[in-house]
């Protein structure tokens, strides 16, 4: 659970972490490699779509400060408002039970959207980006991140 190519990461407790992971890729990886790209500044309104047990929603209110709406359609949003009152970032991270090809949020709502590891169980079809980015604010920044072999 520890890499020199993500510090903020490997500060986080490994029982916590697998408790957490929903796949086979660290969320924590992958969002903090993810946020070395992005420019997030406390209080931007980030969508962290597909976000599993909110660990990466944790990650970035911690981290970056961002207000979250942790998004998911397989994982409860009452579980994970448990793992985030736990976390003790209620404030800014809220849970949203939903699916992704049907979203609940008003156009030009977020200064970000992010989906770590499960772009592929919802983005594939071909108009897809264009309704996901009617959610952005215009100029603003999508990030995709997914996890495979190096070699």
């Amino acid at each position: 659970m520890i890499s020199k190519q993500s510090p903020r990461s490997s500060e986080y407790h490994p029982d916590w972490i697998l408790a957490s992971v929903s796949g086979g890729a660290s969320p924590l990886w992958l969002t903090e490699w993810l946020g070395e790209s992005l420019v997030l500044r406390p209080g931007m309104r980030v969508l962290d779509l597909g976000c599993g047990r909110a660990m990466s929603s944790i990650f970035l209110r911690r981290e970056f400060g961002v207000q979250v709406w942790a998004t998911d359609l397989w994982f409860s949003a009452s579980e994970n408002l448990q793992r985030i009152r736990d976390a003790g970032v209620e404030d800014g991270v809220f849970p949203i039970h939903a699916d992704a090809r049907s979203l609940p949020f008003a156009d030009e709502f977020f200064d970000a959207i992010i989906s770590i590891d499960s772009f592929i169980y919802y983005g594939t079809h071909d108009l897809y980006l264009n309704y996901l980015a009617r959610f952005l604010k215009p100029g603003i920044q999508m990030a995709i991140a997914g996890s495979g072999f190096t070699r």
